[in-house]
């Protein structure tokens, strides 16, 4: 079962997220060494509109990313988002993380010189 998180992205801003996994049954960190990484946000899980995170792996750690230019034209609001990784051998795939994204606006406008 993914662990729930609610997150908040500030537009126009570089946002990051690290996540420990743990592997619940033998109650320790999860080993991620064969594993890649897809994250997601979308308005509604049927919209056909998706952003997508960067993802990494490290230190039985899921890390989400997005820079600052790729986030600055999504439109402030709330999304439900979630991250899956994938074991490269099996291909069998798990949620790991979901919850909801607020984007915040941007205010702040930095002039052309």
């Amino acid at each position: 079962m993914a662990q729930k998180y609610n997150l908040t992205m500030d537009q126009g801003s570089e946002f990051q997220a690290t996540f420990p996994l743990r592997d619940v049954a033998a109650n320790v960190a999860a080993n991620v060494s064969n594993y890649s990484g897809e994250g997601q946000f979308r308005k509604h899980y049927t919209s056909l509109t998706a952003h997508d995170f960067e993802v990494s792996l490290s230190n039985n750690s899921v890390i989400v990313y997005m820079s600052s230019q790729d986030n600055e034209t999504i439109t402030p609001g709330r999304y439900l988002y979630d991250v899956e990784i994938r074991n490269i051998s099996s291909n069998a795939v798990f949620r790991v993380v979901e919850g909801i994204i607020t984007v915040t606006p941007n205010i702040t406008r930095v002039a052309n010189t």
